[in-house]
């Protein structure tokens, strides 16, 4: 049986237990304007207090949808993977699938446990000992004082924090407090997995052990569905991903398709953008006032363009600038990613670190990355390319310019191109000496030229 709920109405219905998660035509809007929301909030609820249906279909002054008619399922045991810019409407759909909020249209079925983990520790009381907030964390996502008992210990050993258990929680650093946190809720072992950017916090050991946790709850047929900005985790732990944009569905697919979807439109977050034929154009924006990437792309030795560069070949980087201002101590960075399902990072290259940086004047220029050869193998790269000066101050940005290196011959299973070169060396010649009697009896005539 599943737990609905349509327009404010909780509500059961049955459809296959294959699916533990299903979302149909779900909108959300909000308004813009705080007074004039607490206003529409008011008269919502005196709309429904008197029977009459709520106006759902179109907006009011000053609100906006947050999502819009977004429908998809989630079967038992598959992960699912929520990509898309900031403000996409991501975390709202989390919040409406938890009942944190409801929504303004569509319906939402629930079948079985659910385990929200939108703020880890956040609903933890900073007075109480972590011992005492694994109990009340732990009954407020559903469990018995019989089931937390039997599970204490695995929570204690998991968020390995040591005797600062005994201590309150508003002691506790974030990281503590997130350790304690993910281990009350992986441990109460629900049927759907809320995860909204949480597996961003802590060290590494810790997020390594959380990745494990999470294989070993899948196995066990917990479904999951993951908001993340890393592409590494979606495209690691996910199967199928859906991309938001504006409130909006643009595609629910294999993570592989949808993560090249969203790198291609990302483009820097701007759509007036156009990358095509190795070459990446952009528009004149706002707020960027003293260096403005306009135009990149791989170039050949004449400087015209390329769609695709060669492993083992040379490749030329061309960034096109528009200069506003004088600049001194410009640095050109390049940051190289491999498409692939783990997103590796293979290259950070820096024109600063190199002892290159550059003093440009007012007008157009162009900054150039020659790879003399490019050594990557072949595959589908990102690349996120910016200016800076100094540690911390970045001109202008290029998220994700994709592109793609074509094999070579002397590639073959090979994970990089090493330059490399090939020879006989001269050895020396040792002349043999006859074995006579003469040269037996006199050895010590033999050695006087090396005792010498």
């Amino acid at each position: 049986m599943f737990g609905i709920r349509e327009n404010f109405v909780l509500k059961t219905t049955s459809i296959g237990t294959d699916v533990v998660l299903s979302v149909e035509g779900l909108s959300k809007r909000f308004c813009r304007a705080l007074k004039r929301s607490m206003y529409y909030g008011l008269l919502d609820i005196v709309t429904e207090l008197s029977g009459r249906n709520r106006q759902t279909e179109t907006l009011r002054h000053e609100e906006f949808w947050a999502l819009k008619d977004v429908s998809f399922q989630v079967r038992r045991g598959e992960a699912i993977g929520l990509v898309g810019p900031n403000g996409a409407g991501k975390t709202t759909l989390l919040r409406l699938i938890s009942g944190l909020i409801r929504p303004d249209a569509g319906a939402i079925r629930v079948n079985g446990t659910l385990a929200p983990l939108l703020a880890l520790g956040a609903g933890f009381n900073p007075a109480l000992s972590g011992r005492e907030n694994i109990y009340l964390n732990m009954s407020v996502l559903g469990l018995t004082r019989k089931e937390i008992d039997e599970r204490y210990e695995s929570v204690i050993a998991f968020a390995d924090i040591g005797d600062a258990i005994k201590a309150p929680v508003q002691t506790y650093s974030s990281g503590m407090g997130a350790r304690l946190g993910f281990a009350c809720a992986i441990h109460t072992e629900p049927d759907i997995l809320l995860i909204d950017e949480v597996l961003a916090v802590g060290d590494m050991t810790f997020r390594a052990k959380c990745y494990r946790k999470l294989a070993e709850l899948r196995e066990k047929g917990t479904s999951l569905v993951l908001v993340s900005h890393s592409p590494a985790a979606v495209l690691s732990i996910c199967d199928t991903a859906v991309y938001l944009s504006k409130g909006q569905l643009i595609l629910k697919d294999a993570t592989e398709r949808v993560m090249s979807r969203y790198e291609q439109d990302m483009a820097v977050g701007h759509k007036s953008s156009v990358q095509s034929a190795g070459q990446m154009l952009l528009p004149e924006r706002e707020g960027i006032t003293a260096l403005q990437i306009m135009r990149l792309g791989f170039v050949d030795e004449e400087g015209e363009s390329v769609e695709a560069i060669q492993s083992a070949k040379p490749a030329k980087l061309s960034v096109t600038c528009r200069v506003l201002e004088s600049l001194k101590g410009v640095s050109l960075c390049v940051l190289i990613d491999e498409l692939s399902a783990h997103r590796t990072r293979v290259l950070v290259l820096e024109s600063a670190r190199d002892g290159k940086s550059f003093s440009l004047s007012p007008g157009e220029t162009v900054l150039s990355l020659k790879l003399s050869p490019c050594g990557l193998k072949p595959g589908s790269y990102t690349a996120k390319v910016y200016l800076k000066q100094g540690k911390m101050h970045i001109f202008d940005l290029v998220e994700s310019f994709v592109f793609k290196v074509e094999p070579d011959p002397k590639m073959v299973q090979c994970g990089f191109y090493q330059p490399r070169g090939w020879e006989v060396e001269a050895t020396p010649v040792i002349s043999s000496v006859p074995a006579d009697e003469s040269a037996v009896s006199q050895p010590a005539a033999r050695l006087e030229p090396f005792i010498k």
